[in-house]
């Protein structure tokens, strides 16, 4: 080994006070060092051991343990890191085993244990020392640490094996939302040596302040369309997936950006759990949590792997990352036939699982869907002066590329006519978001209180069973849902999703018990076809 100048920023130690280890150490004597990491199945961490051994035989670096070809370029980007600290390897044969050996292992954040791996085993840094910290991150080739997706699972994880973390500085905050685990956040990997040698201590991170909220879009702004606004408030009270109907131009998508700002903050505990999806997906930034819900929306080209997730190393889709929000598809019979039927599941069970031949990866997928569509093609359906010449056939083709199945797991359906320029310009202004979100906070704790802390988060997750046992305080009411169900041919499912949806209006209300008229209303925002609204 030799040493050379140092082209990194000054630090409290240089490697040209390094010790080079004995050549007689490599004769004779294996050297082994392991370093803890993580793989990723879902949101979920994969114990992983960087195993490097320098052992005598022809000069080569072989990296074992099915890694992709971003770990297999490691080996690149590790030389060139020691090179340009002045250190080169020795002419030894380096074998580098990603245990356990059956594991897929993808992505750069393997580049950092590697190296850790090797300054230990070449007695660059004690080996017990840097065998105490699990290890993440990207390196450059002047050494400088880059993030990674996944710091936040893995420091947790980090946290629940008894070890530190050893990430990239950038993401230190990120790190420190895991708990008590020791987090390590470095600029580079000169600064690492130095700070397992004792020459210069590595400072812990602090957790970022939160931000201040950011300035959402005010439901005083939409003008008239009060039947819309009341579906709204439904649906955020309750949870419930909701489905807006109208020409071009009438406000659904104005209607829907506005949902977001109904609903009350992410409780700490679902916070954590939407931040370690967006980390996965390497989308948390700043290292600050998500706490206020989340709000997607794709584009109608989004393939199915996109929305649902997949693709080649099965990263999260649209539908985990709305977890515990809104997903809001604009132009909903757009969207390709597969790719939404592929939402029917998730609608269900609130998680996805992505099929691999040698894996099945799940991500939670507990969001409430928002969808708003046309009547038909040119968007004029009803309108004599503007409709088609095709109707009412143009209508009824588009709107059978909506599955059955799929519109019975939307709860309300709503109709949003466009309101006239003369009544545009003299309507009243109708309530802020603030007041409506009041009432949607009251509703949710009711829930909250019904439930409990491990029951159902609110009225749209609740079991059937035990929306009727509410039901049953009123008898009418209960005569009148099964009368009215039988009437309108009503599935098991959408028999269900009408009693969440009169619970949610009894909440609304300040009522214990569901009662006729919750029932009416409920039956009044739900349709068997998409049709009966055109």
């Amino acid at each position: 080994m030799r040493s050379a100048p140092c082209h990194l920023a000054p630090s409290p130690a240089t490697l040209a006070d390094v010790e080079p280890p004995s050549p007689r150490a490599y004769h004779g004597e294996r050297m082994l060092a392991r370093i803890p990491t993580f793989a990723f199945h879902g949101i979920d961490t994969v114990p992983v051991e960087a195993q490097v051994q320098i052992a005598p035989g022809l000069p080569a670096f072989a990296l074992v343990g099915l890694p992709d070809k971003a770990v297999a370029e490691s080996r690149e980007r590790v030389r060139a890191a020691l090179t340009f600290m002045g250190l080169s390897l020795p002419p030894k044969r380096i074998l580098v085993n990603l245990a356990p050996a059956d594991l897929a292992k993808e992505g750069s954040h393997f580049d950092l244990p590697i190296a850790l791996g090797l300054l230990a085993a070449m007695d660059i840094i004690p080996r017990e020392a840097a065998s105490a910290h699990a290890a993440l991150g990207e390196l450059g080739l002047d050494g400088k640490l880059a993030p990674v997706a996944g710091v936040l699972p893995a420091a947790i994880g980090a946290a629940a094996r008894g070890l530190g973390l050893v990430c990239p500085a950038q993401q230190g905050a990120e790190a420190a939302w895991s708990g008590h685990a020791p987090i390590l956040p470095a600029e580079s990997l000169l600064q690492l040596v130095a700070h397992f040698r004792g020459d210069g201590a590595i400072p812990p991170p602090a957790r970022p302040a939160p931000p201040p909220s950011p300035p959402e879009p005010d439901l005083i702004d939409v003008k008239g369309q009060e039947t819309a606004k009341r579906a709204l408030e439904v649906a955020a009270a309750g949870g419930h997936n909701l489905l807006l109907i109208g020409p071009p131009g009438a406000g659904k998508s104005m209607l829907a950006a506005r949902l977001p700002g109904l609903l009350p903050d992410l409780t700490p505990a679902e916070a954590l759990e939407v931040s370690m999806i967006h980390s996965v997906a390497g989308l948390l930034r700043e290292g600050r949590l998500i706490t206020r819900p989340p709000f997607r929306e794709p584009h109608h080209t989004a393939s199915q792997a996109a929305l649902v997730g997949g693709g080649h190393r099965a990263k999260p889709g649209e539908i985990s990352l709305a977890h515990r929000g809104v997903l809001f598809l604009d132009e909903l019979p757009e969207f390709p036939r597969l790719t939404l039927e592929a939402l029917r599941q998730p609608l269900e069970t609130g998680r996805t699982t992505v099929a691999r031949a040698s894996a099945h990866v799940t991500y939670p997928a507990r969001f409430q869907l928002v969808a708003a569509m046309n009547p038909c093609r040119c968007g004029h359906l009803g309108d004599p002066s503007r409709e088609c010449a095709k109707a009412p056939r143009c209508g009824e083709e588009y709107q059978g590329r909506l599955s059955g199945p799929l519109l019975d797991r939307i709860d309300l359906f709503v109709e949003v006519l466009p309101i006239p320029p003369a009544e545009l310009t003299r309507v009243r202004p109708g309530e802020p978001s603030a007041t409506v979100a009041a009432r949607v906070a009251e509703a949710r704790a009711r829930q909250r209180h019904r439930y409990g802390a491990d029951g159902p988060r609110c009225n749209a997750e609740a079991d059937g069973a035990v929306l009727r046992e509410t039901l049953a305080a009123d008898a009418e009411a209960l005569t009148f849902a099964e009368s009215a169900a039988a009437r309108l041919r009503l599935s098991t499912r959408g028999f269900a999703r009408t009693l969440r949806v009169a619970r949610t209006l009894a909440d609304l209300a300040g009522s214990d018990a569901v009662r006729r008229a919750h029932v009416a209303e409920a039956l009044t925002w739900r349709f068997r076809t998409v049709r009966e609204v055109a």
